[in-house]
């Protein structure tokens, strides 16, 4: 099997997920996944789409991620892998489907307005 390349995106997080046969090692960022995020949440997130279709331990990931937060960054690899396991399986679309980690989120940060002090928050109202 040749590597798998995919791109996942949430929010300003941009992650490109190289997949390959393996014994289940992460590298993101050069860095393997218990260093790069510290909570078991996060760490859930990205190992979801391997755990629904119970592959975990079958593929060699490896990840660069840029631009967003923590949370942003971990969800945009759950989408890129999951995009990965769809070309390697179309089985495995089914199971991930429905869980939703084949849709984009487009949830994004709404501007802040000229005249308000924050996106939607108003400076406060003096009558006198």
């Amino acid at each position: 099997m040749a590597t798998i390349h995919k791109i996942g995106r949430r929010k300003k997080a941009i992650a490109r997920a190289y997949v390959e046969e393996g014994k289940g090692d992460f590298n993101i960022n050069g860095r393997d996944l218990d260093t790069y995020f510290s909570t078991e949440v996060l760490k859930y997130k990205v190992q979801q789409p391997f755990l629904l279709t119970e592959t975990l331990g079958q593929y060699d990931i490896s990840v660069k991620v840029h631009g967003g937060g923590n949370t942003g960054q971990a969800e945009a690899i759950r989408l890129a892998i999951s995009r990965a396991l769809c070309d390697i399986n179309q089985e495995f679309r089914g199971v991930l489907k429905p869980e939703g980690l084949l849709t984009r989120d487009p949830r994004m940060v709404e501007r802040k307005k000229y005249g308000q002090k924050k996106a939607r928050k108003k400076f406060q109202f003096s009558k006198r």
